[in-house]
């Protein structure tokens, strides 16, 4: 009876770290859930690419520090990204806080909240809330409307209450809507109107060509992405390592029930 029941609570043993293996690895694995909302395009973020990442903070502080801050975020993370002191301290911080503080924007909330009607968010985690892609589209969304308050709408965010802070680097754009035509015919959209297309016609182009625009917004989200975990890399390499340690340790505790029980009959 004694062996039996060491048999049963040795094999136990074996497999539940095997299944928190397999839950590991399952939780590893991208969720494929649907999403509802709009189309976003790729971002294509790579917290790898240091270039990318050192732009994207010149565009952080220069465009969106002044109303955005990122309070969990202290500027010295950023000699992560293979720059020196001076280098942050020179080019980086503009509103003479000294590099071991936190990125906060210099704007007071309540002014921000009667200026905005809501006081801009912080985005130490922004990426990790609303996630890479949106953020690429969104920053790439933005059109004029003169029905808004700011000016501005969003094809993402629609009636957001941000204004275009990039728009010098775009240019300006307006929305187009025509009817579809079938056969001469304007379609029905299935609930009493006319099924319209949208397209975006640029009014002022702006500083950057739309290649250009669109490195500039990939390297700003890579950025987002990095700062809501600059530690991500190594966590990601140090459980790789601790998954191999735990088939390594299942692989030697099923060779040691085996020998163990060999010679039990």
């Amino acid at each position: 009876m004694s062996g039996r029941l060491f048999t049963r609570s040795f094999s136990h043993s074996i497999v539940a770290p095997l299944a928190m293996l397999v839950v590991a690895f399952a939780l590893a694995a991208p969720s494929k859930a649907a999403e509802t909302g709009p189309a976003l395009d790729p971002a294509n973020a790579d917290v790898g690419n240091v270039a990318s990442l050192q732009s994207g903070a010149r565009t952080f502080v220069n465009y969106c520090l002044s109303c955005h801050g990122a309070g969990l975020v202290r500027y010295n993370t950023l000699l992560e990204l293979g720059l020196t002191d001076t280098q942050v301290q020179d080019n980086l911080i503009f509103t003479g806080e000294k590099i071991g503080e936190y990125m906060r924007t210099a704007m007071p909330a309540r002014d921000a909240k009667e200026w905005f009607g809501v006081a801009p968010p912080d985005l130490s985690v922004i990426a990790r809330s609303r996630g890479a892609d949106w953020l690429y589209t969104y920053l790439r969304g933005f059109y004029r409307d003169p029905a808004t308050i700011t000016g501005w709408n969003n094809t993402v965010y629609p009636n957001v209450a941000m204004p275009h802070v990039l728009w010098k680097l775009q240019g300006e754009r307006v929305r187009k809507e025509a009817p579809v035509m079938r056969d001469g015919k304007e379609v029905d959209d299935g609930h009493g109107g006319v099924l319209k297309s949208v397209t975006f016609e640029t009014v002022r182009p702006g500083t950057q060509s739309v290649a250009e625009y669109d490195r500039t917004v990939r390297d700003l989200v890579n950025f987002l992405v990095w700062i809501g975990e600059p530690a991500v890399e190594k966590r990601k390499q140090l459980g790789v390592f601790v998954l191999i340690a735990l088939g390594i340790l299942i692989a030697l505790s099923y060779l040691l029930y085996k020998e163990y029980w060999k010679d039990v009959h």
